[in-house]
């Protein structure tokens, strides 16, 4: 029996995705980019610095996350509301 994952609270959230942008853009500047700018135009993330992003995200907060997804970390709001199981009920 597997155990559930724990979910961070939004604000938590919001702090580890800023965290994993930072270590993949350590200059990144999160003052002027609001919740629906897609984060890899803004960043000039590629793909290796994506999946970066992604697995640093993923060992931060403890959520799984798995290829399939990744769209749902094209924003800050879309990000945040993955983490925290907004969206999908978890």
């Amino acid at each position: 029996m597997s155990t559930p994952t724990t979910r961070p609270t939004a604000d938590a959230a919001r702090e580890a995705v800023q965290a994993a942008v930072r270590h993949v853009v350590p200059d990144a500047d999160f003052d002027y980019v609001d919740d629906d700018t897609p984060l890899r135009g803004e960043f000039e993330l590629d793909s290796l610095d994506f999946l970066g992003f992604a697995e640093t995200l993923a060992s931060r907060t403890g959520v799984p996350i798995a290829e399939a997804d990744y769209p749902r970390l094209a924003t800050m709001a879309t990000c945040v509301a993955f983490l925290t199981g907004a969206r999908d009920g978890t």
